[in-house]
C-alpha cells in the first residue's frame, strides 16, 4: 500500500481551547484562576487518554444480569471502564462539588470542568447532572434532615462516600407531560410513604438515590397533586428488592450510558416537602440539568471541530492540505463562529447561575437567566447535531467508519435536542418567560453587552433583531395559537441575538489583550444570520390531516 492516511489528533482539550481560556482569564480573579488551572489541566489529560483508548478498543454497551446461578434476583449492571472511572475523576477534580462552594464564580468552574470532562467520561455527565439537581433541589427545599443525610454525600470529595442520584420523572403515558404520572405513594402501617409503579426512562439507576415523581394515594389527578420524593436504592452492598430493572435501552446514542426501564414495588420514599406540587419542587433543579445539558452539547461541538480542523491539515487533496482550500476552511470558519456563539450563550447561563444562587446578581439577572435557560438549551442542542454533522462530512468517507470513533459524535449529539425538554417544550417555556419582563432584561443585559464594541453593524444588526422580536410579541399578543406557532422562530431568534451581543462583549475584552479571533467570529457569526422570526402561514390542520 502506496499511502496510509494519519488520522485526527486530538489537541490538549484545556491547553488548546482559546474560548475557555479567555473566558477563564476575563471572568475569574487571578487566586481564582490560578486554583482552577490544576484540575482542568488533569482533566483535559483524561479527555486525550479516553480519545485514544476509545480509537484503540472495541466500543463496550453495559450490560444487565438480572439473574444469578442459583436463580436469585441481582439486576447487576456491567458498567465501561469510564463509568468505572467516574467516581475516582469526579470526586478529586470536584466536578460537584465545586459547584456548591460558596462563591459567585463556583458554577463557572464548576461547568468549565463538566466541559472538559463531558465526552471523556461517556456521559456519565448525565447522573452527574441528575445529582447536581438532586443536591439543588433538596436545598431548595428546606429539608434539614435529608440536606444533613444527602448533600455530604452527593457533594463528597471522596469516591468511596459518593453517591449518584437519579431523576425518575417519565412514565409511558408522558414525558414532558408529567400530569399523567401513574406511579402512587402509599404510606404502610408504620407510616412510611412507598412508592409502586413503573418508570420508563431512568437515566442514572446505577446511583445510590433518586428524586421521583408519585401521586399520593387519595390525591386528586392532574399535576399540582404531584408530590416529589426522595429515594435510596442500595441496601448495603445489593439493590433493594423493591426497585426492579426491567430491561436496559437500546438507543441510537449515548450506549455506554445504563438507561434503564424500572418497576417500583413499596420502594421507600421520603417527601421533600408538602405532598403536593412537586413539579413546582423539581423547577430549581431543571435550571441546573438544562445547564449542564447546554454545556455538554458545546463540549461535543468542540470536539467535532477540534479533530476536523486537526484532519483538515493533515490530508492532503488537489496538491495541498484540505485546510489551505478556500472552500473547506470557509465551512471550519463557519462552524467555528457558531461555536463561538454556543460557548458565550452556555457560559454566560452558567455563570448567572451561580451569581444569582449566591446572591450577587444584578436586578434584571434573575429574568435574564428565566429567559437564557430555556434558549441555550434548545438552541445549542440543535446545533450541536449541525455541527457534528457538517464535521462528519468533513473527514469524507473516513467520517462514516465506526472504528474511527468519529460517527459516535453525531449519535450522542442528538440526545441534546432530546434530554430536559424538547426544542418545542422549550419555546414554549421561554413564551412563558417573555410574558414577565424577560426581553426587557435582555435588552438591558445586550446594552451591557455590547458596550465599548466599536463594530457598528453587529451592534445594529443586534439592536434591529431585537426590536424586531417585540413587535412580533406586540403584534400577537392576544393570539395564543399564533404565538404558540411561532416560539420556535422566535426562540432561536432571541438565542442567536443574545449569544452575538456575548460575542460582542468579548471581542471589547480580547481587542485589549490583542486576540483579533473574537470580533472576527462576531463578524461571521452575524453574517451567517440573527433572525430566525418564522410568521405562521396558515392552516396547519388542513395541511396535516386533510
Amino acid at each position: 500500500m502506496a499511502f496510509l492516511q494519519d488520522p485526527p489528533q486530538l489537541l490538549h482539550p484545556y491547553r488548546s481551547d482559546r474560548s475557555l481560556l479567555a473566558l477563564l482569564d476575563r471572568a475569574l480573579p487571578a487566586e481564582r484562576r490560578a486554583a482552577l488551572d490544576a484540575d482542568l489541566d488533569a482533566l483535559g489529560d483524561y479527555a486525550q487518554m479516553a480519545w485514544r483508548r476509545a480509537c484503540n478498543t472495541t466500543r463496550r454497551k453495559p450490560m444487565l444480569t438480572q439473574w444469578d446461578a442459583w436463580g436469585r434476583r441481582v439486576d447487576r449492571i456491567e458498567l465501561t471502564t469510564a463509568w468505572q472511572e467516574g467516581p475516582g475523576i469526579t470526586t478529586r477534580h470536584a466536578v460537584l462539588a465545586a459547584g456548591h462552594v460558596d462563591s459567585e464564580h463556583a458554577r463557572l468552574e464548576e461547568f468549565a470542568r463538566v466541559y472538559l470532562y463531558h465526552l471523556a467520561s461517556e456521559f456519565y455527565t448525565c447522573p452527574l447532572a441528575m445529582t447536581d439537581g438532586a443536591a439543588t433541589a433538596i436545598k431548595a427545599s428546606g429539608n434539614r434532615e435529608l440536606i444533613e443525610r444527602v448533600l455530604p454525600r452527593f457533594l463528597s470529595r471522596d469516591a468511596s462516600t459518593f453517591w449518584l442520584s437519579g431523576q425518575w420523572m417519565t412514565e409511558n403515558a408522558g414525558g414532558s407531560d408529567v400530569g399523567h404520572t401513574e406511579t402512587v405513594a402509599r404510606q404502610d402501617a408504620g407510616g412510611q410513604w412507598r412508592l409502586y409503579g413503573r418508570k420508563w426512562f431512568s437515566s442514572a439507576v446505577v446511583g445510590e438515590a433518586a428524586l421521583a415523581l408519585a401521586r399520593p394515594e387519595g390525591a386528586g389527578s392532574g399535576t399540582a397533586a404531584l408530590a416529589l420524593f426522595y429515594v435510596e436504592t442500595m441496601d448495603g452492598d445489593r439493590r433493594k428488592p423493591e426497585l426492579v430493572i426491567d430491561r436496559l435501552k437500546d438507543k441510537l446514542g449515548t450506549q455506554e450510558l445504563p438507561t434503564a426501564e424500572i418497576h417500583l414495588d413499596g420502594l421507600p420514599a421520603w417527601p421533600l416537602g408538602e405532598l403536593a406540587h412537586g413539579v413546582r419542587q423539581v423547577a430549581p433543579m431543571l435550571n441546573v440539568t438544562r445547564t449542564w445539558n447546554g454545556i455538554c452539547a458545546v463540549a461535543s461541538m468542540a470536539r467535532a471541530i477540534s479533530l476536523a480542523r486537526d484532519f483538515a491539515a493533515r490530508r492532503r487533496a488537489f496538491g495541498r492540505p484540505l485546510i489551505e482550500q478556500p472552500l473547506h476552511a470557509q465551512t471550519l470558519a463557519d462552524m467555528q463562529a457558531e461555536f463561538e456563539g454556543a460557548f458565550a450563550l452556555a457560559f454566560e447561563v452558567a455563570h448567572l447561575l451561580g451569581r444569582l444562587e449566591r446572591g450577587t446578581a444584578a436586578p434584571h439577572e434573575a429574568a435574564l437567566l428565566r429567559l437564557l435557560t430555556p434558549l441555550a438549551k434548545l438552541w445549542t442542542g440543535k446545533l450541536a447535531v449541525q455541527v457534528c454533522s457538517e464535521a462528519i462530512e468533513c473527514f469524507g468517507g473516513a467520517g462514516y467508519i465506526e472504528d474511527t470513533g468519529l460517527p459516535q459524535l453525531l449519535r450522542d449529539a442528538q440526545v441534546y435536542a432530546i434530554w430536559e425538554g424538547t426544542t418545542n417544550v422549550l419555546s414554549l417555556d421561554s413564551l412563558r418567560a417573555l410574558a414577565g419582563d424577560s426581553l426587557g432584561a435582555l435588552r438591558t443585559a445586550s446594552t451591557h453587552w455590547l458596550d465599548g464594541n466599536d463594530d457598528m453593524h453587529a451592534a445594529s444588526a443586534i439592536r434591529q433583531t431585537l426590536d424586531a422580536a417585540a413587535r412580533w410579541l406586540d403584534q400577537h399578543a392576544a393570539g395564543r395559537e399564533t404565538l404558540e406557532s411561532g416560539a420556535r422562530g422566535l426562540a432561536f431568534t432571541l438565542a442567536r441575538c443574545a449569544a452575538a451581543a456575548l460575542l460582542a462583549r468579548q471581542a471589547s475584552w480580547s481587542s485589549a489583550h490583542a486576540d483579533p479571533r473574537p470580533a472576527a467570529a462576531l463578524r461571521r457569526f452575524v453574517r451567517l444570520g440573527l433572525d430566525r422570526l418564522v410568521a405562521p402561514d396558515g392552516d396547519n390542520t388542513a395541511l396535516l390531516l386533510g
